[in-house]
Order: structure tokens, then sequence, then C-alpha cells
């Protein structure tokens, strides 16, 4: 089903034409009756998106409902590069256009309730769609319990930019007043996180732009981790171009963030505390919130599946993609997520078919930007093994040693990643 009309689009018209389908979609039908059936897909981020097109193009006969309450989508990765000043915003913004032409249901509503046994959902104007197959791609929350004094009013003081969009911008905002000779934190949560290099990408990024604008400056890492994914691939680059501008305070040296006291921009470590001029605060994350809603989060926050079929361990019919699912070795990124609902997709259309899926094999990979034409990756393979994800062979890192050249093709290669997923997953 279409959502677009012929008719001059106001507020008014999209919202009642969503309504209108999403009350359609409620009522029980002899073509869902005689269809290959349906699948809800709440969350229209990398893993959602390319799950509900994945599941459209292998049973163009499948109901594929996508509901996701925002109408543009602000992607994660290289976002680091709109707060360093080198990219505007409206680069990492894309629509649903695409998916709905080609014939995915896209209704622009959160999610309020999931009832597992009825296999239905409610969205926030009272609308229940029922489901055969539920997907889950809610990305992350904060866990604010986790870090005394930080909550969302405080985030407008110390922001996190942790979800892109307006914190993004905020961020940058706040590096562009600073005053030159101030100093960056970024508090750096323990793991699991979403994309666990990208806040050192973060901090490689603020101090091109305070070597280029503000050279008197200094970032400072507060780390609730004494390792980081890349981490020697990082420190040669920071000491080759930004000298001691940057410091990093691991956990072994009393890095690790315990409260926030945001009235006097205050970041409170076990060994001391410090009042920088911004304060870039990464809290620590679980699931979103409709996975706890559904009931396929445990105490962990996070989901458990089975990684055959992402199925959820603890919910029958729902499966999870994407940064909420406990997905062993598996990063929580983009590229990860964008696999993720590819093999879910194909799962899903397996098991609707009364067929076993097929054991999956995901590959992610993770470009990392410390300046501009100067990149490097790390690529890794995956596959099932007992009830998480494991790496397997054939996966490759950039060598720590390597020449500039390497380098600037490595940044090129990333620019054309981001183009390349995004037209993948949104069209």
């Amino acid at each position: 089903m279409n959502l677009m009309t012929t008719r001059p689009v106001t507020r008014r018209n999209a919202l009642f034409g969503i309504t209108a389908a999403a009350a359609a979609l409620a009522r029980p039908s002899l073509s869902r009756a005689q269809s290959a059936g349906r699948v809800v897909v709440v969350g229209g981020g990398f893993g959602g998106a390319a799950c509900a097109r994945m599941l459209k193009r292998a049973q163009g006969s499948l109901q594929v409902i996508l509901i996701e309450p925002n109408a543009v989508f602000t992607a994660c990765p290289f976002s680091n590069e709109v707060i360093a000043g080198l990219r505007d915003i409206e680069a990492q913004q894309f629509g649903y256009d695409p998916l709905a032409a080609e014939g995915v249901t896209v209704i622009g509503q959160a999610v309020t309730t999931i009832e597992p046994q009825q296999r239905s959902v409610t969205t926030a104007d009272g609308v229940a769609l029922p489901y055969d197959r539920l997907v889950l791609s809610p990305g992350i929350d904060f866990h604010f319990e986790a870090l005394p004094g930080y909550d969302e009013p405080a985030s407008e003081k110390m922001p996190h930019a942790w979800k892109a969009g307006a914190q993004t911008l905020l961020l940058r905002r706040q590096l562009e007043a600073m005053d030159d000779g101030g100093v960056v934190a970024i508090a750096v949560p323990a793991n699991p996180s979403r994309c666990p290099p990208a806040p050192y990408e973060r901090a490689s990024l603020i101090a091109h732009y305070l070597k280029t604008k503000k050279p008197r400056s200094k970032v400072l890492i507060l780390d609730a981790k004494d390792n980081f994914s890349q981490q020697r691939l990082f420190e040669k680059a920071w000491k080759e171009l930004y000298g001691d501008m940057i410091e990093r305070v691991a956990l072994s040296q009393g890095g690790r963030v315990t409260s926030v006291d945001p009235s006097a921009r205050t970041i409170i470590t076990e060994f001391g505390n410090y009042t920088p001029d911004v304060a870039n605060v990464i809290p620590p994350q679980r699931a979103g919130r409709i996975a706890e809603i559904a009931g396929a989060a445990d105490t962990s926050g996070w989901c458990p599946i089975d990684p055959m079929t992402f199925e959820s361990k603890l919910i029958p019919n729902i499966h999870v993609i994407g940064d909420a699912c406990l997905g062993g070795g598996i990063p929580k990124s983009a590229s990860a997520a964008s696999a993720q609902g590819k093999a879910c997709a194909a799962a899903i259309v397996s098991l609707l078919a009364g067929r076993t899926p097929e054991t999956p094999r995901l590959t992610g990979v993770c470009y990392n930007t410390v300046a501009p034409g100067y990149g490097f990756s790390l690529a890794g393979n995956y596959q099932p093994r007992g009830d998480i994800f494991a790496e397997v062979e054939g996966g490759a890192t950039s060598p720590v040693d390597a020449p500039r050249e390497l380098r600037a093709r490595e940044a090129a290669e990333g620019e054309r990643w981001f183009q390349t997923i995004t037209a993948d997953t949104f069209g």
C-alpha cells in the first residue's frame, strides 16, 4: 500500500492518510488470509529499513509494515564530521518514500503497546495492527540510572550526541562558542555500547577542528575502559596529527565517570573532578524502550536472540535486530544492523513458508576518520556459534604502519561505503 496522495500534501492530510492506512490494516481481510503473511517492523534505522525492504523484495505477496515515528532518519555514521564542521547534517538525513514506492507500508507513528499472545502492536493513535511475525529494531536508549545526575534535561547542557540530530548540532555549536584554550571532555561508557570506536573518532575530529580553529585547546577522554577497538591505530594517528592535544584517562587511571553535575558542568570520576568548557557525556546504554515493552529485554537491558533467526529467546514470533540485540562478537554498528536486517528477512520468509532457515553469515565493516583524508577500517565475518555470533576467519584491519596514501584511500572508501549502505537501505 502506498500512502502517497494526489492532493496537496499538508500535515493534516499526511496524518489522515497514515491513520486511515493503519485503520485499514487493522481490519481483517480475505486478502491477508490469502497472502504470504504479514510482518510488522518497528524502527526505521539501518536494521529495520533494510529488513523491511528485503522482506518485500524476497516475497512480493508479503504484507510488510514499517512503523517509524520520524519522517526523516538521521544517520550516526559520519555524524562526527558534522560535529567537527566538515559535513552538513543534511548529508546524514534520509526519508522513507523509496521504501513506500517498493510496496512497504510506512506508518509514521510510535508503538505504545505490544501484545505477544495476540500478535498485535498498538500505535500512539490507538490502532491495533496484527502480525504473523514482528521485527524490533529499536536501536538504543540511555540507561540514565547508571549515571547519577545525567538525564534528558542534563543532555541540553552536557550533550551526548549519541543519537544523531539535534544533539549533534548542539555539540557543534558548543565547540564553536568555546574560547581558544578551552578543554573538551568526552566521557566514554563501558561496553556494550553503540559503535565502540566512535568516541575515539569523535575525539580525533574534534582535535582536528581545534587544531585549525582554536589551537591552544585540548581534548580530554575520560574512559570507562582500559582498552578499545583499533587502539594502536588511533594512538598512532593522534601522535602523528595532534601531538599532545588529546589526553586519555583510562579505567585503571581513574577515568570512569561515576556521576555528573550539569548545573556546574562538572564530571565526577573515582579519582577526581573535571569542569571542562565543553562536556560531551556519552551515558551507558541499553536496548530501545520498545524492546522492554515487548518483554524482549533481559536483566542486562539487551535482547537475547537465537542467532540463526534473530528470534527473541524470551518472546515467540518476535525478532530483534541491530543495536538492541545481544549479538556476541558482532559489534553494534550500522553495517552489522543492515546485515542482520537482511539475514532476519531471509529467515522470516523461510519460517513463514515452513522451511528451515539457512545459517546466516554476516559481514560487518567499520570505517574511522581521524582527519580529512586520513582513515582506517576494521572488517569482520560472523556466524552463529552456540547462542551468539562469533567472529570467524576472513576479517581484516588496517595495518598500524601504513603510508599516508593508504590512509587517504581508506578515507575515500569510507565515504563510498556510506553512500552505498544508505542507498541500499533507504533508496
